[in-house]
């Protein structure tokens, strides 16, 4: 028997959004999916309730989201983890693998060698033809961090931080030897021009009571971007 993957997924509001589309591409490949739904006022629970691998799906009652993102992400994984992954899949409601990855599960999971598995992500911008390269927008010199094999002798803590806390536990972000595959992964949450602005009233109010100033990058959500043509 392959060895098992969980992907945790955390959602609110995700009706005519992306949520079926990652849906159905999980289903393909991982064994169960783990939702946390933070306080979503329209019917995204229900949605996910109709998909067989979604084995957990959990409630807030309010968006936690908006002021402590490293408790959802924390909530998500002590759900996650009581279903005894060997593997766990860290993906947002508008991420989507390259299809590729149907082909090449088995061989990432079965291998003893890594421990994390690293994939380049690429931010679509204004439609699905184009991902931006501008900036930290560009995907081409980093990798995220995926996957990683569950080791329940790892600590786990988050980073004390309301946003942008990451997706995993400190312990499995260093010392793991990782695999960067050639695999791509798709971000559309960018890819309606309506959001962007939303988006960056969001990030902006929390660099201004972090840090004092705008970041550029979050200033740059706004700025004309450079794009490349997806292929």
């Amino acid at each position: 028997m392959a060895p098992k993957i969980v992907a945790m997924l955390p959602v609110r509001n995700e009706s005519g959004r992306y949520l079926l589309r990652v849906l159905n591409h999980l289903s393909g490949w991982v064994d169960e999916i783990v939702v946390l739904d933070d306080g979503s006022t329209d019917d995204t629970s229900r949605l996910c309730l109709a998909y067989p691998k979604v084995v957990t799906l959990a409630r807030t009652p309010e968006n936690l989201f908006a002021t402590n993102e490293g408790l959802v992400r924390a909530c998500l994984w002590e759900l996650a983890v009581r279903r005894t992954p060997r593997w766990l899949l860290a993906i947002d409601a508008d991420e989507v693998f390259e299809d590729a990855i149907v082909q090449e599960i088995d061989g990432l999971t079965q291998q003893e060698d890594y421990h994390a598995i690293e994939f380049r992500l690429f931010d679509f911008w204004g439609g699905e033809m184009h991902y931006r390269v501008d900036g930290g927008w560009n995907p081409w010199p980093r990798f995220v961090r995926f996957w990683v094999r569950y080791d329940p002798s790892r600590p786990v803590v988050w980073p004390q931080t309301p946003i942008h806390c990451g997706r995993w536990p400190i312990a499995y972000r260093y010392g793991l030897p990782a695999y960067q595959s050639h695999i791509r992964v798709k971000h559309l949450g960018w890819v309606n021009p309506a959001e962007h602005r939303r988006k960056y009233a969001f990030y902006a109010r929390w660099d201004l009571e972090l840090y004092g100033s705008i970041k550029p990058h979050t200033a740059s959500i706004l700025e004309p971007p450079v794009l490349e043509a997806w292929y």
